[in-house]
């Protein structure tokens, strides 16, 4: 008896199994949802403009790192291994001159070292800060064209136009401005980068690295 429920239980799960599975059944599809005729599509008569998220510098504080920093930004937004339009170099766009005059004659070894592209930073705000120790006493803290001047304002436009051109803006207080070769001059620098503290920056006269 045993045996024969064992034999026929598969038989009749099996004929239950296939009894379902040959039931067809049909959808019905409501009119309401039947597509007779293609779909018009509105498309904007205006097109979507899409502009990119402003990229704004990581606040670093007011300190010298704070000042490099916001610097370094502006020129590459922090780009180490970089190359502008005109062949400057780096995270700070140095020319091959003042790469010179820092005592580095390999634009190769330089921009592919970031521990060197610091030092060359410091040491030409050093060399900056000594050519205009004598206008930073006479200036800091006197207006021009409304804005105050700074120390770290005039080493960063020395750093865009060289010390000797900070020198001829604050002497002519003003009226002799240069800009680079994108359009930004001097009392943009001095405005931009007024107010940190660059004390760490020691003045010296002809440092090399």
């Amino acid at each position: 008896m045993k045996r024969g429920i064992i034999f026929f239980c598969p038989l009749i799960l099996l004929f239950i199994l296939t009894s379902f599975g040959n039931k067809a059944s049909t959808v019905k599809v409501p009119e309401t949802l039947k597509v007779n005729e293609p779909t018009k599509v509105l498309f904007p008569k205006n097109k979507t403009a899409i502009t990119a998220a402003m990229v704004a510098p990581p606040f670093l504080g007011s300190s010298y790192i704070g000042f490099k920093e916001a610097l370094a930004f502006k020129e590459s937004q922090g780009d180490y291994f970089t190359t502008n339009t005109l062949g400057y170099l780096g995270k700070y766009q140095f020319g091959i001159g003042t790469l010179q005059l820092m005592g580095v004659y390999s634009a190769t070894r330089f921009l592919n070292d970031p521990i060197l592209q610091e030092k060359v930073f410091y040491t030409n705000m050093s060399r900056n800060k000594w050519i205009l120790r004598r206008d930073i006493k006479r200036f800091v803290g006197k207006r021009i064209g409304g804005v105050e001047i700074t120390e770290s304002g005039m080493l960063a436009a020395a750093h865009l136009a060289g010390p000797g051109n900070v020198k001829k803006y604050l002497r002519s207080y003003g009226q002799v401005d240069v800009a680079d070769e994108y359009g930004t001059n001097i009392a943009h620098y001095i405005r931009k980068f007024s107010g940190y503290d660059v004390s760490y920056v020691t003045s010296k006269r002809n440092p090399k690295i």
